[in-house]
């Protein structure tokens, strides 16, 4: 036993510590690396943006609100046979104040549009959000292309009965 110790060479024992140095090397960089990444980071976030000027809000474009007249109309029939009534209280929303001059005169025709459509819907196409989300795009489609080439960008149902 004594002459499998002597056989031993010592600069193998230096090289084995060598190659276990080497390893904890690279993660130890690597430890440097990213606490120095981390630390330009949070000086970034935290004193980069220290201006005390605020940017300036844009001018913000207030809406237009047109409001057409109530409208009632019976649904087609169900099954039951019972008669359903809608009843609908639309504002259109109009981007600028002079588009209430091309639309006002198109007015019988959007109703006329808006007329025809809602006498063809069925209680159950207006049940749940789904049914209401529908008739709202597809009565902004219509009053579109009434009202062509003014735009409206969008319809709110002011009140919506179903009886």
């Amino acid at each position: 036993m004594a002459n499998e110790d002597a056989n031993v060479d010592p600069e193998a024992g230096e090289e084995g510590e060598g190659k276990k140095k080497l390893p904890l090397m690279v993660i130890i960089g690597a430890a440097v690396v990213l606490l120095a990444a981390a630390g330009g980071a949070a000086y970034f976030f935290l004193f980069a943006g220290g201006d005390s000027e605020k940017p300036e809000l844009q001018d913000v474009r207030e809406a237009v609100f047109y409001d057409l007249p109530t409208i009632t109309v019976n649904l087609s029939d169900d099954a039951d046979n019972d008669e359903v009534f809608l009843k609908l209280a639309i504002a259109l929303e109009l981007s600028d104040e002079a588009l209430i001059e091309i639309v006002e005169p198109r007015m019988p025709r959007v109703l006329d549009t808006f007329q025809v459509y809602l006498r063809e819907l069925r209680r159950s196409d207006l049940e749940g959000s789904e049914g209401i989300y529908r008739l709202k795009e597809e009565l902004r489609r219509r009053v579109n292309l009434a009202v062509f080439p003014a735009q409206v960008d969008s319809i709110l149902f002011k009140e919506i009965l179903v009886q």
